[in-house]
């Protein structure tokens, strides 16, 4: 029996990254960090219920710059998941389908996502 010289199915080693490519996983880990900011979300609403005390040990632990990145991280998350997942519902309607319309709404995607976490967050600095 002849030695096959290629791998026998297909890996990431193989491929060629794509902007389109990178975009399609970053989406798959938004959703999976949305799960977990989630959770925390329902543990401060918990918390909130529970009364003062375990509310003050939820604020304790996310007023801070660790908690105050992952607020953050859970907000970019946000609005990329929700701007890739609007340029999948225009996809599912048979638009933008061609190479260089996937690519220039990726960039789209990727552009709204910076500028909406960043005017949300100095929206929230301002008032906060």
């Amino acid at each position: 029996m002849a030695q096959a010289s290629r791998p026998l199915s297909p890996h990431l080693q193989i491929y060629r990254w794509y902007f389109t490519m990178a975009l399609s996983i970053a989406h798959r880990v938004t959703g999976a960090g949305l799960t977990v900011g989630l959770l925390l979300l329902a543990w401060w609403l918990l918390a909130l219920a529970g009364g003062p005390d375990s509310f003050a040990t939820v604020q304790a632990a996310m007023d801070n710059f660790l908690g105050g990145l992952i607020l953050f991280g859970f907000t970019l998350f946000f609005f990329y998941h929700a701007l890739n997942g609007i340029r999948h519902l225009v996809w599912d309607l048979g638009y933008n389908l061609e190479k260089t319309a996937a690519y220039r709404s990726g960039v789209v995607v990727v552009a709204g996502t910076v500028v909406l976490t960043l005017l949300t967050w100095i929206a929230i600095l301002i008032v906060g």
